[in-house]
């Protein structure tokens, strides 16, 4: 699939959640005009039929919470795409509580085809720290309305906010699992430069979960849509020019391959068990020796971790003088 985005910074959003500034994570400053609007789209022409599925996505702002008529200027603008046949259909992002039937109805009619809401979190006192403005109900409920419409639900999330714990980010997995969302994305909490939360991080008042924690937790947070047929499409922020540790991030579990770290977490568990496995039937033992484990082509480097991170692990919780870790079609 291809994605076309449209960024339209803060847009629409009619609360300054702690964590947040739009401007600096999408790296646009003002909402696009219709003819910003239509060169980003042809820029993207050249290769669009390498692609079975194209969708332009309007992320960044809520997309509803924005005047009508600028909607509609959005997706009229973007529309002639979809009749040539060059797109298939619009995406958007936006808040739970600016959504309803009248709404729906009107990006039924433009070619809408998926709706990603920013959950956050389903922890009401989460909600109320992080200066969200609305509640884990008005989340279900649009939720459902979305499915109703047949929409294509997608929910954002994010960890460690303000009075968040690990067990309320778990509860809050469990909690948009219910929901029935074909997709999910997961943003681990970082203090950008200039908001809310940074004042709250210079005071002591908020302390973000270490990398590692955050690594290890996401990992389990994965397995557990994966498991329920919930796609994960995106894990922590994607890098801009301001978004980076020592640009706009002042502190948090902020990686620029923060999703490979994910995964790498979650092949060493697989690893790591294969070694038991193989410790338990092994009549000496085989506390030292060589490893070798055979894993999909396309997942070896998640296998392998940054730096052959995973292999090092091996040898240091097992004890192995070599491992080996090789591809299979």
């Amino acid at each position: 699939m291809l994605i076309i985005p449209i960024f339209v910074p803060h847009a629409g959003c009619p609360h300054d959640c702690c964590f947040c500034d739009q401007k600096k994570i999408s790296g646009h400053k003002e909402p696009p005009s219709a003819e910003e609007i239509k060169k980003t789209v042809d820029t993207y022409l050249d290769i669009i039929k390498n692609y079975s599925v194209v969708q332009i996505a309007f992320f960044g702002g809520s997309f509803t919470a924005i005047p009508r008529e600028m909607q509609e200027m959005f997706l009229k603008t973007v529309n002639p795409y979809i009749k040539d046949g060059l797109v298939d259909s619009i995406r958007l992002s936006t808040r739970p509580d600016y959504i309803d039937g009248e709404t729906l109805s009107m990006l039924k009619e433009h070619s809408v085809k998926t709706i990603e809401l920013g959950a956050q979190s389903m922890d009401d006192d989460v909600l109320l720290a992080s200066g969200r403005g609305h509640t884990a109900a008005d989340t279900a409920c649009a939720a459902d309305l979305i499915r109703a419409y047949g929409f294509e639900l997608g929910l954002q999330t994010m960890t460690g906010l303000p009075g968040a714990s690990y067990e309320s980010d778990l509860y809050t997995a469990d909690r948009i699992i219910e929901l029935k969302p074909q997709i999910v994305r997961i943003y681990p909490t970082v203090v950008i430069r200039d908001t809310f939360l940074h004042k709250m991080y210079d005071k002591g008042i908020y302390k973000p979960p270490s990398l590692e924690k955050t690594v290890d937790l996401c990992a389990e947070l994965m397995v557990k849509y994966t498991n329920k047929n919930v796609k994960v499409i995106r894990m922590g922020l994607q890098s801009s020019d301001g978004i980076s540790i020592g640009g706009d991030i002042v502190a948090g579990p902020y990686h620029p391959a923060f999703g490979q770290l994910v995964k790498s977490r979650i092949a060493y568990d697989k690893l790591a068990k294969m070694a038991e496995i193989e410790r338990a039937n092994s009549v000496d033992g085989n506390e030292s020796g060589v490893f070798t484990a055979s894993v999909p082509y396309k997942e070896l480097s998640d296998y392998i971790g940054q730096k052959n991170q995973n292999v090092i692990k091996l040898k240091e919780q097992f004890g192995y003088e070599k491992v080996i870790i090789k591809p299979i079609n």
